[in-house]
């Protein structure tokens, strides 16, 4: 979980440290499966095959860049709230709840994968909300708002891929 940062100033915007600790694990366990989807998503890119491949691969590299973003926003909140942010495959591993997808499959299968990815980061983020609204924290609000909107409007484009 995130750690403390030893800083020589003390903190004071209006958070109780306790309550930020509480939302800096939160937003730990927000990059490290906004950070495993983006890995997913990039070998995704790679490796699609087949009649949808110039559609997936163009539209696999929008999201993947997407996620690349995401991870240093979440980062970067985290280290505002003095604590340190995960950066090593092992944290994500151990704080990531989408698993990793070590071969390459189908495309259709692909797009299912993300979409289950997607949906698993949309409840890692629904999950931080009570401890931020708790301590009236209104950017790490935003934040998982805008990381809300954006998984959930990418998984229903994804589930329409895979409409008949």
């Amino acid at each position: 979980m995130a750690k403390p940062k030893s800083v020589s100033v003390a903190i004071d915007i209006g958070i109780a440290e306790q309550d930020r600790a509480k939302i800096a694990q939160g937003l730990s366990r927000l990059l490290a499966d906004t950070y495993t989807l983006y890995l997913k998503t990039h070998y995704f890119h790679w490796n699609v095959t087949g009649p949808m491949f110039q559609t997936l691969h163009l539209m696999f590299e929008v999201q993947y860049n997407e996620l690349a973003l995401a991870v240093d926003a979440l980062a970067e909140r985290i280290r505002s709230l003095g604590y340190e942010a995960p950066g090593s495959y092992k944290a994500y591993a151990k704080l990531s709840s989408i698993e990793e997808t070590d071969h390459v499959p189908e495309a259709t299968d692909m797009i299912r994968l993300l979409v289950k990815g997607h949906e698993a980061v949309t409840r890692t983020a629904r999950k931080v909300f009570p401890a931020a609204d708790k301590a009236s924290d209104e950017s790490t609000a935003d934040l998982l708002t805008q990381r809300l909107q954006i998984h959930e409007k990418t998984a229903w484009m994804l589930r329409s891929l895979l409409q008949s």
